[in-house]
């Protein structure tokens, strides 16, 4: 049987006749209304032809492509000793769920293609051993074919503070491959791999994609031959996993996205379906994260003149980070003892929090409970809980905690939960500072998953930010567990707008925790205005990081005027759709959110660096609707953005109205604005009187 798979735009086809794997005969723009006689002239067309010195029959890649098929690519699922190949047992259809079963000789393998309502393809299997011996698998991913058109690749690389670094190739024939080996994504995480027309931009070109949704060591690959089609692989990088006779072993779910307009029409598909099951009810309160405030100088008469700044500029949740534990001085000792301090604290966290609350605040607070201090009680009591030896190489001064042992789990979930029922914990920042360096972080990334969804059970009104010293672990399993993800322990403007720009492909913005730091930028150095730092955090889950007890009135006058412009358009930046516009000009980042009705909008105008001419480019702003009239005007923000220019362009005093066709076809002159600088520009639909 053929199953033809339809959902907005998107046509997924399956191929499950005969005795072979089924096969993925086409995936990507909607085929239309294909009838059974249509499907099987489509099958029948799609046979290849046979070339010299090949297989004497057409190459077939099927959903788990294999040597004795004749395809001599990277496998889907490779299973250690086992000759031949896997042949097809059955294939059921529920809905848009098709499930093929398969059984490669002790190993039943069943493959599961699922097409969601927004046409994003979810793929994964799950391999069960029938037999009596284990099975040893040294593979198990998801292989798709993508068209030969397909030749230039997007995915990701970085560093800490300096995540999310876009890197475009055009691969010769063979391997373009992407391994993580952090035991988590880590900050070069590949994060998604596209393959697309060459050129595709955030708005033009067709484009396939992948991500691997799953939070441990992950494989990308783009792979093109002369023997067979081009195709993308992703998953879980294993070493070896053995599956004992009567268990089974499930990949991690393989995200896969078509479009047909550039980026941002994966953003169009991925944003809707990430909140079609988000965690996230309720409006993102504007946040103050105290790490840059204070660091380690914590006590109650250092923190409560910053709860009362904190109040007066509109934050919502005051976020009280490292430092707050028994004999944590400083980041060399005492992870693992997760008891207040008491020397620091002597009567506990609860009078910060009641002052906190008495402020309309709610109170969140660090964690990092995977890892442990070798200077710690728990360390020092419990030195076999650790996952590699304490003389191993330490990262940040610390060691992880092996998860997967019962009782370290249980440990961790009962000073959480101690913690959560002693005080009134709206929030919790869960951080991961260091890599794993272990071959194998499969048990330990289950256990994470296993420990998060109990304390979630337990305490279902508490919010959970993923942060891995900062955006070393987004990604879409992770985020099914948490509200809210760290983007960068960066807040540097220049670096946020970049790093901001590429994660909000896969993340949407709701979920992107981005702060207004202070004037010079603690992990660059750099120095920026208060109006660039107040436009870059406000495209996301807003936040502060700052001492306000040093800073001026007048700034803390421009934050409570950025604060409530967050919250008046809080609506609009975390429920619309995200648009990137693509400026010849590369100093020049233009970005923005539309309403689901686009009647409103809210855009950003950055210029990074100095221009490649006197007068900039027209600002054309996509997404809106054709014959609707819009007024245009810049947002005030608190903070004027700097420009250097005798004269602006007049639109800029008093606004304009103007057909959105006009601002989408012919744009507005944009002033000349220095290095460093954004403007927020508002866009609303004037309604007719009467």
């Amino acid at each position: 049987m053929i199953h033809h798979l339809r959902a907005a735009g998107v046509s997924v086809v399956v191929d499950s006749r005969g005795t072979g794997v089924p096969a993925l005969l086409h995936w990507g723009r909607d085929l239309g209304d294909l009838d059974p006689a249509d499907l099987e002239a489509l099958a029948a067309s799609a046979v290849p032809a046979v070339p010299p010195s090949s297989i004497d029959q057409a190459l077939r890649l099927s959903l788990v492509p294999a040597l004795a098929d004749g395809w001599t690519g990277r496998p889907a699922i490779a299973l250690d000793g086992v000759d031949g190949a896997p042949r097809h047992v059955a294939t059921t259809r529920e809905g848009d769920v098709v499930t093929a079963v398969s059984r490669w000789a002790d190993a039943v393998i069943a493959t599961r293609i699922e097409l969601t309502p927004q046409g994003v393809v979810l793929a994964g299997h799950t391999i069960r051993n029938e037999g009596e011996e284990p099975i040893a698998v040294t593979a198990a991913a998801v292989v798709l074919p993508i068209p030969d058109r397909a030749r230039e690749v997007l995915d990701f690389s970085g560093r800490w503070s300096r995540e999310r670094q876009p890197q475009r190739v055009q691969p010769g024939d063979g391997v373009w491959l992407r391994e993580i080996r952090h035991g988590r994504g880590g900050h070069d995480d590949a994060f998604l791999m596209a393959a697309g027309a060459p050129g595709f931009g955030f708005g033009t070109g067709e484009v396939w994609a992948t991500h691997v949704a799953w939070s441990g060591d992950t494989g990308q690959w783009y792979e093109r031959t002369d023997l067979g089609p081009a195709v993308l692989g992703a998953g879980e990088r294993l070493g070896v996993v053995r599956i004992a006779p009567g268990d089974e072993h499930a990949t991690p779910t393989v995200v896969a996205t078509w479009s047909d307009s550039g980026l941002d029409g994966l953003s169009d598909r991925l944003h809707p379906w990430i909140r079609s099951w988000s965690t996230i009810h309720s409006p993102r309160p504007l946040t103050l994260n105290t790490w840059e405030a204070v660091y380690f100088d914590h006590s109650l008469e250092r923190l409560e003149p910053l709860v009362a700044r904190a109040a007066e500029v509109g934050v919502e949740r005051f976020v009280l980070d490292d430092g707050w534990f028994r004999g944590r001085t400083d980041d060399r000792r005492a992870l693992g003892d997760w008891v207040v301090d008491a020397e620091r604290w002597p009567d506990g966290l609860t009078p910060l929090i009641e002052r906190v609350n008495a402020a309309g605040m709610r109170f969140g607070l660090w964690v990092e409970p995977e890892m442990v201090s070798l200077d710690s009680d728990l360390a020092r009591q419990h030195p076999d809980w650790l996952l590699t030896s304490p003389a191993a190489p330490t990262w940040r001064f610390q060691h992880v905690l092996d998860l997967a042992r019962r009782e370290v789990s249980d440990h961790l979930f009962a000073r959480l939960d101690a913690l959560l029922a002693e005080y009134p914990i709206a929030y919790l920042k869960w951080d991961h500072n260091r890599d794993l360096l272990v071959d194998d972080s499969r048990r330990q990334v289950i256990a994470l998953y296993r420990l998060i969804d109990r304390l979630r059970a337990a305490h279902p009104g508490v919010e959970i930010e993923s942060c891995a010293s900062g955006g070393g672990r987004i990604d879409l399993e992770i985020l099914r567990r948490v509200d809210r993800v760290w983007a960068s322990d960066t807040n540097d403007p220049l670096e946020r707008q970049r790093i901001q720009r590429w994660t909000g492909i896969v993340i949407p913005p709701e979920y992107l925790g981005s702060h207004v730091g202070d004037a010079r930028a603690h992990t660059t150095g750099r120095v920026a205005n208060l109006g660039f730092r107040l436009a870059t955090a406000l495209f996301g889950h807003a936040g502060i990081e700052s001492d306000l007890t040093a800073v001026s009135p007048d700034d803390r006058a421009a934050l409570a005027t950025w604060s409530a412009v967050y919250r008046e358009r809080r609506g609009l930046l975390h429920s619309g759709r995200v648009v990137r516009m693509d400026a010849a000009d590369p100093a020049v980042l233009i970005h923005g959110v539309v309403a689901p009705d686009r009647r409103s909008a809210l855009f950003s105008y950055a210029v990074l660096e100095a221009t490649d001419a006197a007068l900039p480019a027209p600002l054309r702003l996509a997404g809106l609707e054709p014959a609707v009239r819009y007024r245009v005007s810049v947002v005030d923000v608190g903070a004027p953005a700097l420009s250097v220019q005798d004269t602006p362009p007049p639109w800029l005093k008093a606004g304009v109205t103007l057909p959105g066709a006009v601002l989408q076809q012919v744009g507005l002159p944009m002033p000349l604005l220095a290095p460093g600088n954004a403007l927020v520009i508002a866009v609303d639909e004037v309604r007719a009187a009467g």
